[in-house]
């Protein structure tokens, strides 16, 4: 079935045309050609055709091979690919290791063991085709099951799936707007495009990863009943495994999630599969990090506000921000420039009219003396200069063209696509001379303007126009950017024997084909590598080239840099924002799925455009999404030029919903910063869903309107226009959790599984303090630097038992590690705390200026601190405090003279009985 688009036929994706040919009822799968080779770490066999080549999408691979490698005690591989690789197909099948490393095991000696001792096991399937079983010990359940379906095997289209219980609970595949649970009548499309932020359609980034969650229900001691319905008894007891599933491939792909199987499509490359066993959220996500890498560490001031806008057109105006969030107490950290800043648009450049670099560096000196920080945006586009023009001069390209780093055509020629500047080259980032040339122009940029961190756009690659349309063709007015399609590349458009620019199997991405809006797949990379093969890996080269640049020009600092475009592992390199999305009630919720999705890809650094970037907000929105972005990583309010100002400043009910969740934020930031740092050196999540935290409640699956911030607070947002009380469930309340009102100290009253209404009038967000949790707080300051100079201060949330714990991290908040660092450890029972301080990082020399505890039943009117833990040394702190007893909560200030030399220096005991 075909469509008219713009004179060209556009054909209809396969999973929306009834048409299509089944692969399943055509092709015959596959058989095992010989005996199976074993090993302590796995094992190898070869698969053959089972019947005629079917050649549906491509050209089937007739002997395939499959090995199975048990590379950790908690990490299974199931690799397929074709059994005859040499030098002219290589890159066609595997992707480039230097982008995406190729995990290895623990190796023969810590894998000796037995593999019936592995919680995984691995089989073969039963029928007369090939397929796998990969079974959980602990449980008897069956994760992966091709059984009854074929596997699909061609140049241009790999197809395999697995069974699945009914009412599955599966979390990731992205990136997409969607719920948190992905549900089981769903197709799932990973192309990166420049698409904007359509719902339930391909986006930016690809993350082929997924959580799976299964409940059981218990029957006894050791009986438990595997739970398919999304009903559940609130009376019966529950318990989770969760294992995840990668697929190392960076093709275009599809995921069908149907009722009782999950089905896989590629349009190239080989089944890479690698498995993680748990058994809950958290060890996954650890495991899984194992594989791509643990996230970046990002400096301190980063987790501060940040403010912008497409339209700040001159140094003037972000002056004029500046000053009037000053002016209106609302904290700024940092100010960004979108590509108003650029002269006519391209990269590395000044508007010399007004953004000259002398009026530049009078702004950032000033900025950086206030303590705050400047981000310019770079495009992946580097503008072509038109060459019938010789006053049409630019540095960077030519430096680029005597570098030899672009792209090229398949016949040698660079591919030339369209942005914003006009017609532009791309980076290749596997060039040999690649890395030198990006650092270079960094720093000259650098040089100019002394920015802070990069912003990085349009890195899908995005381009307005089809195939090398600016080959030998002069430049057109900046800023054009409507799609033009360029044709007669036909004779170049098939690789060994693939039709790149049209493969026979359609994906359903929302730009179109895969030639359209993006770099051609046809063309070269300086590896070998075909776009076709290694498209969606382009964003995240130019995130690694980045952050390598920012490690030269900031030595011995972390570079900070926000990503478009994302891949498996991405985080390593830079956070990532939501993109262009909209100011919609919708697309406030949709940022609390996408932040806990990209939880689980390793990218804690995560925040969406605060009030929406698209159309014009309103003033209830905006005050309800500074709200909610105060509680994620990253935090920056930014919007389109064709939009009004969305400034906090603008309306007096922004304004004080602003201050208010920023205040809240700055005094969260060494918890928050501390968050980060285990997220960094340990693969720990730090925005949380319910279900992930609370895996024993089968009620919570789906629950993406509250969130968790680290452990230890519940946010429950206003998601809806004109509400004033918010409904809100209360996790773990039927194990004897307990949940404190933060603002007050008050213990919710609810009953589990309760939705309860809260009060949430438009300045206010409800936050709830987890029982059993110690808070590292500290007063706030304008930025995060000022809040670095103040006091700190402990927030102790007693647990049904009376007792707490909790964690801070501290060091310089910039360098790279190895540095002088901190571990404090907070540990409470008995109505006394215990503070262990271990570390050599003194910088954070503050005294500690109060104590507050929730959850005291009693108290006798004495309270005391013990430094180092010395009896002699007990200094009576009664007279500093106050107690509500109604309320339950305890206040002790005037700290500040028992910790003159920090509140960290050395371990000591609070004690109040």
């Amino acid at each position: 079935m075909l469509m008219q688009d713009g004179g060209r036929e556009a054909r209809v994706p396969n999973v929306l045309d009834p048409a299509s040919v089944d692969a399943q009822t055509v092709c015959p799968g596959y058989r095992l050609a010989d005996a199976v080779t074993e090993s302590d770490t796995g094992m190898i066999v070869y698969l053959t055709l089972a019947g005629e080549a079917c050649n549906v999408y491509g050209t089937d691979i007739g002997t395939l091979k499959l090995v199975v490698e048990y590379q950790t005690a908690h990490r299974l591989r199931v690799n397929i690919s074709p059994a005859f690789l040499d030098a002219s197909n290589t890159t066609q099948y595997l992707p480039p290791e230097d982008l995406l490393p190729l995990p290895a095991g623990d190796g023969d000696a810590e894998m000796a063991r037995s593999k019936s001792d592995m919680e995984f096991q691995f089989a073969f399937g039963s029928g007369d085709t090939f397929a796998f079983k990969v079974k959980r010990k602990s449980t008897g359940d069956i994760l992966f099951d091709m059984t009854g379906a074929k596997l699909v095997f061609e140049n241009q289209f790999v197809e395999f799936a697995s069974k699945m219980p009914r009412n599955y609970n599966l979390y990731g595949l992205g990136e997409h707007i969607h719920s948190l649970h992905l549900g089981n009548d769903y197709a799932i499309t990973m192309f990166n495009g420049d698409i904007g932020d359509p719902i339930d359609a391909n986006l930016y980034g690809t993350h082929p990863f997924y959580l799976d969650t299964r409940y059981y229900k218990k029957a006894g001691e050791r009986e438990m009943t595997l739970l398919e319905s999304d009903e559940h008894d609130t009376s019966a007891e529950y318990v989770s495994y969760s294992h995840g599933v990668y697929m190392r491939n960076a093709h275009a792909q599809e995921i069908l999630l149907k009722e009782t199987n999950i089905t896989w499509r590629t349009i190239g490359g080989s089944v890479d599969l690698y498995f993680f066993d748990g058994p809950n959220q958290a060890d996954v996500t650890k495991q899984y990090q194992e594989v791509i890498g643990l996230p970046a560490m990002h400096q301190y001031w980063t987790l501060g506000y940040h403010q912008s806008k497409w339209g700040y057109g001159s140094w003037a105006k972000l002056q004029e921000v500046v000053n009037k969030m000053k002016e209106n107490n609302i904290p700024l950290e940092t100010i960004w420039s979108d590509i108003d800043y650029m002269q006519d648009y391209r990269d590395f450049t000044l508007d010399k009219d007004n953004f000259d670099a002398e009026g530049g560096q009078a702004f950032l000196n000033g900025l950086h003396r206030g303590g705050q920080h400047y981000i310019p945006i770079i495009d992946a586009g580097i503008y072509h200069p038109d060459p019938k023009n010789a006053s049409d001069i630019y540095g960077t390209f030519d430096r680029g063209k005597e570098l030899d780093v672009f792209i090229k055509n398949p016949d040698g020629s660079d591919f030339v696509g369209k942005v914003w500047p006009g017609y532009t080259l791309f980076t290749d980032f596997m060039a040999t001379n690649a890395q030198e040339f990006w650092t270079n122009e960094l720093d000259l940029l650098h040089q100019e303007i002394p920015y802070d961190g990069i912003w990085i756009d349009m890195n899908e690659a995005a381009s307005a126009c089809n195939n090398s349309c600016g080959t030998g063709i002069v430049t057109p007015a900046a800023g054009a950017r409507h799609v033009e399609r360029h044709e007669g590349h036909e004779e170049i458009s098939k690789s060994n024997d693939r039709n790149l620019e049209l493969p026979p199997y359609v994906i359903n991405s929302a730009a179109g084909e895969i030639t359209d809006s993006t770099i051609s797949p046809n063309a070269t990379h300086a590896s070998g590598h075909l776009e076709y093969d290694i498209h969606n890996l382009y964003g995240h080269s130019i995130l690694r080239a980045t952050y390598n640049a920012l490690m030269d020009i900031f030595p011995g600092k972390r570079p900070f840099i926000i990503g478009r475009s994302t891949f498996a592992g991405s985080g390593a390199y830079a956070g990532h924002w939501g993109g262009d999305n909209w100011a919609e009630w919708y697309y406030l919720y949709a940022s609390i799925p996408q932040a806990l999705t990209f939880s689980l890809f390793g990218i804690p650094m995560f925040g969406v455009d605060i009030c929406g970037f698209g159309y014009n907000t309103t003033e209830e929105l905006c005050a309800r999404w500074m709200e909610l972005g105060a509680f994620m990583p990253f935090f920056r309010n930014h919007n389109t030029k064709k939009a009004f100002g969305q400034e906090p400043y603008l309306w007096p009910s922004v304004a004080s919903a602003s201050r208010a969740a920023l205040h809240t934020r700055y005094t969260l930031l060494p918890y928050l910063y501390t968050l980060m740092h285990s997220a960094s050196s340990t693969g720990s999540i730090v925005l949380r869903a319910l279900c992930w935290e609370f895996p024993t409640d089968p009620s919570l699956a789906s629950a993406d309107r509250q969130f968790l911030l680290g452990p230890s607070l519940l946010v429950t947002p206003v998601l809806t226009e004109g509400a004033i009380t918010v409904n809100g469930v209360f996790p773990g309340i039927s194990d004897g959790v307990l949940w404190y009102d933060w603002y007050t100290g008050a213990r919710m009253d609810a009953q589990p599984g309760e939705n309860k209404t809260l009060d949430a009038p438009l300045e206010h967000i409800p936050i709830h303090v987890r029982g059993g949790s110690v808070l590292p707080l500290q007063e706030p300051g304008y930025t995060t630097a000022e809040s670095r100079k103040n006091p700190f201060s402990l927030l102790i949330a007693l647990d049904k038992t009376g007792h707490a714990e909790g964690s801070l991290y501290l060091d310089d908040g910039e360098s790279i590690l190895p540095t002088p660092s901190l571990e404090v450890g907070f540990n409470v029972g008995n109505m006394a705390l215990y503070v262990r301080a271990e570390g050599d990082f003194a910088g954070d020399a503050n005294p500690i200026s109060n104590i507050t505890i929730y959850g005291v039943e009693e108290w006798q009117g004495r309270a005391v601190i013990i430094a180092g833990d010395k009896e002699g040394d007990m200094v009576s702190v009664a007279e500093k405090t106050s107690f509500e007893r109604e309320m339950g909560v305890l206040r002790v200030g005037g700290l500040e003279g028992y910790s003159q030399d920090g509140a960290w220096s050395e371990s000591w005991v609070f004690m109040w009985k």
